[in-house]
């Protein structure tokens, strides 16, 4: 659990999220990818608290657009990382996110 002054932007990433979790769990892919791609997007939400509280500076900005920044060529290098494979898929998974909103925005 993080900070009580994370929940705000926290259900905002909540709102932006959903959609394309339930465009993965309609779609044709494997159970096993989509449950990688929830798994990323859970890092994704991780990756965005934390920039909130290395640059509070973001709390003032709108939500989606801190987030369309993070995501804007992949997705943040992970502050945890354990692995080249794992930052792949988060990347992947970022950039299917991107695509979503860029298409769903239309």
């Amino acid at each position: 659990m993080g900070l009580e002054k994370d929940l705000p932007a926290g259900e905002q990433l909540l709102v932006l999220f959903r959609p394309f979790l339930e465009h993965l769990a309609a779609s044709d892919l494997s159970p096993k990818t989509i449950q990688k791609h929830v798994d990323n997007m859970w890092v994704l939400g991780g990756e965005f608290i934390r920039d909130l509280h290395n640059d509070p500076s973001l709390r003032k900005k709108p939500v989606d657009r801190v987030l369309s920044r993070m995501i804007e060529y992949g997705g943040p290098v992970l502050y945890h990382a354990g692995a080249e494979d794992q930052q792949r898929s988060f990347d992947s998974t970022c950039r299917k996110f991107r695509r979503f909103l860029t298409q769903t925005a239309r």
